[in-house]
């Protein structure tokens, strides 16, 4: 298959994380077996090998994380930690003989759409390769954010990111700064409290955190599971389906929120005594506006004698001492961001080049447009996995990888038709009034929900202020709305065979 000099294929997929172990199963068994992985790192997971950090675990139910194709896993809590999320993806990837099309330290440095052929030709660090289609599953949560911190620089102790966890650092007895109070840091802090001399916790804009009622998975329901494959898939449709009736209260009625932001509250009191520390943990935004988080350890590690909470974020780095906005010094001997992801602004879309000779990230400029989460006008057979406005506020990504591999099947099943029809080769390219027509539609559905009305600013948007990132509806309807390709969305496009 790939050497280390040019070969074509007839798909091309970036990451071995979850969107692109999806795709390449799906492939597999539609009976494709003329693609590659490429993956800039030495295994597969994504996400979730990058962030290896202490405590990191999801936090959407195990039996609702996983394939619907790929449910047998002895998950050994109800709430899986990074370390076993992980073993299922490696598991995925021998069950169904991926290793074969994974070009492992093969990071994409540029792609570029060729008109004449039709086909996108790729250049890796491994040499370059040309696919007549290309998808894109790099993921929103793949290049780490850290700040311009003036000062940061000049800083002589250890600086490292969440997702790039150093594990040859010991931080025991370190007097040890957190950058952020996002759904990483909620899990770092109890887990390296009791090790460190001093936490201290730099908080910009409180979460809302709620109970996560985690558990060991009982003898009994493993047997269950293992042994009637229907009880398991019972229990994962319940815990769909709850989610399912959630989604109302995120998009068209915000007030019902009301209750769990109660909720909410309770579990902070009854660990928070301290007014003044409750009321710096407490936000002044409607929950949902920002992710919910899920933690039962966060506030009693809070609370503990050797953590400070500085409530008005990092301002600046002089020497070794970290100056917050209102003043507040702290001397540390490490610093720990948890700061978030290019989610937005997505590294990857610098480096493919569409059919108008401009990068993604041009044709994005004055904002993201893409047809149903997965396609972009003026960038011809290419798909992206996980794409803006497919993201959700409280149940499983893996269900909107799969109805966006249902999308992807029924692609490439056009472009077969079209090419066997006249001869030839032949692409897809969204039209800019349907790609248009889709993306306003999905801002008017925005604009009544709890990320666009709650008074608060997330990474859910761009710079604009715009929400390019959450999906306004159901896993069922997205499910729905691509399960097949509208050939009238798309610009039919050939290359006649030669003589």
């Amino acid at each position: 298959m790939v050497g280390h000099g040019h070969e074509h294929v007839r798909v091309a997929v970036i990451g071995a994380g979850i969107g692109g172990l999806g795709v390449a199963v799906r492939l597999r068994r539609a009976g494709v077996t003329d693609f590659v992985v490429l993956e800039r790192r030495d295994s597969v997971g994504g996400t979730w090998r990058d962030n290896s950090y202490p405590g990191c675990a999801c936090d959407v139910p195990s039996l609702l994380y996983s394939f619907s194709f790929a449910t047998d896993f002895d998950w050994p809590r109800t709430f899986s930690g990074q370390e076993h999320i992980r073993a299922y993806l490696e598991k995925v990837t021998d069950t169904f003989g991926l290793r074969p099309h994974i070009r492992f330290d093969s990071e994409v440095l540029s792609a570029r759409w060729d008109t004449g052929a039709l086909r996108w030709e790729i250049e890796t660090g491994h040499g370059t390769l040309t696919a007549d289609m290309l998808v894109s599953a790099t993921g929103p949560l793949s290049d780490p954010k850290i700040p311009d911190i003036p000062g940061l620089g000049g800083f002589t102790g250890k600086v490292f990111h969440t997702a790039r966890w150093d594990h040859g650092y010991d931080l025991r007895g370190k007097r040890v700064a957190m950058v952020g109070t996002g759904a990483s840091a909620v899990q770092i802090v109890p887990s390296i409290q009791p090790l460190v001399d001093r936490l201290t916790v730099f908080q910009r804009t409180p979460p809302w955190v709620v109970p996560r009622m985690d558990r060991e998975m009982t003898a009994a329901e493993r047997r269950l599971y293992a042994r009637v494959p229907l009880a398991r898939t019972l229990r994962r449709w319940a815990l769909w389906r709850v989610r399912e009736l959630q989604v109302s209260a995120f998009t068209r009625h915000p007030a019902r929120l009301g209750v769990l932001e109660k909720i909410a509250r309770r579990h902070m009191a009854k660990v928070v005594e301290d007014p003044v520390l409750r009321a710096a943990l407490t936000p002044g935004y409607r929950i949902g506006c920002k992710r919910i988080l899920f933690s039962d350890t966060y506030y009693p590690a809070l609370v503990r004698p050797n953590v400070d909470l500085v409530a008005s974020g990092l301002k600046e780095v002089r020497g070794n001492t970290l100056v917050a906005a209102d003043g507040t010094e702290a001397e540390v001997d490490a610093v720990v961001f948890g700061t978030g992801f290019h989610v937005t602004d997505m590294p990857i879309a610098q480096r493919i080049t569409g059919a108008d000779g401009i990068t993604m990230a041009e044709a994005w400029k004055d904002g993201v447009e893409v047809l149903r989460g997965s396609t972009v006008a003026g960038f011809p057979n290419l798909m992206t996995i996980i794409g803006p406005n497919t993201a959700l506020g409280n149940s499983s990504m893996i269900l909107m990888i799969e109805a966006q591999l249902n999308y992807l099947d029924d692609y490439l099943g056009w472009l077969g038709r079209l090419s066997a029809g006249q001869g030839g080769r032949a692409a897809l390219d969204a039209r800019r009034e349907a790609v248009r027509s889709w993306t306003g539609h999905i801002q008017r559905r925005l604009r009544r929900t709890v990320w666009n009305t709650g008074g608060c600013a997330s990474w859910y948007l761009d710079a604009n202020g715009r929400n390019t990132t959450m999906w306004p509806g159901t896993t069922g309807e997205f499910a729905r709305v691509t399960r097949h390709v509208d050939l009238t969305e798309y610009e039919v496009l050939r290359v006649p065979a030669r003589p």
